[in-house]
């Protein structure tokens, strides 16, 4: 029923409305003929496309234009739409099938990923180049350690290992003394719970 209802009118033509209820009207749709002309499509359309292209490529730049092309398309649709509405035009769709550059600006393009390319690989060596060099000397500093507790054994017999044990004996009394629990030691036995001597 609705679809009996809707009619195209083509451009620089009129068309009679019939009211079933109130008979022929006396209304036309003589706006876009009479303010643009019949060709409204050659005039209008062109120029606001134009207008709306040079809008919206003016949010980007230009790796943003190649990259988020689906963005800037329905931005594009989206405002030359409105933008067609205030001329009383309804668009139904639209879409950018081919979005160059000139040459020049493409090859600016590709060379600025490259240069980013090739900062970001040079970033990831010197980074790489400083972790090693932090490593080598956490691993100096390792050996020289390593070395320092062997002399002092050396040289000073069981002092050590005895300090040690006592320092580890002292921080478990201390984590038992904060516990609720409570926590029975036999007589005679070690701090240490029988480590070996």
């Amino acid at each position: 029923m609705v679809n009996s209802a809707l009619y195209n009118v083509d451009a620089g033509h009129r068309a009679v409305i019939f009211d079933r209820f109130r008979g022929v009207q006396d209304i036309v749709l003589p706006r876009i003929y009479t303010s643009i002309g019949e060709d409204y499509n050659e005039q209008v359309l062109p120029s606001i496309t134009t207008e709306i292209l040079g809008s919206v490529v003016a949010r980007f730049d230009a790796g943003e234009l190649i990259i988020q092309r689906e963005l800037v398309s329905r931005q594009v649709s989206d405002d030359l739409t409105k933008r067609a509405a205030t001329f009383r035009l309804i668009l139904n769709d639209m879409s950018l099938t081919h979005l160059t550059f000139w040459k020049e600006f493409t090859e600016a393009v590709e060379a600025k990923q490259v240069a980013q390319q090739g900062a970001e690989r040079a970033r990831f060596v010197v980074e790489k180049a400083e972790q090693q060099k932090k490593a080598a000397i956490i691993s100096e500093g390792d050996s020289k350690a390593a070395e320092l507790i062997a002399n002092s054994l050396a040289t000073a017999g069981d002092g050590l290992i005895e300090l040690r044990k006592l320092e580890a004996a002292q921080d478990i009394a201390y984590q038992l003394s904060r516990s609720r629990n409570i926590t029975y030691l036999p007589a005679g036995q070690s701090v240490l719970l029988q480590l070996p001597q």
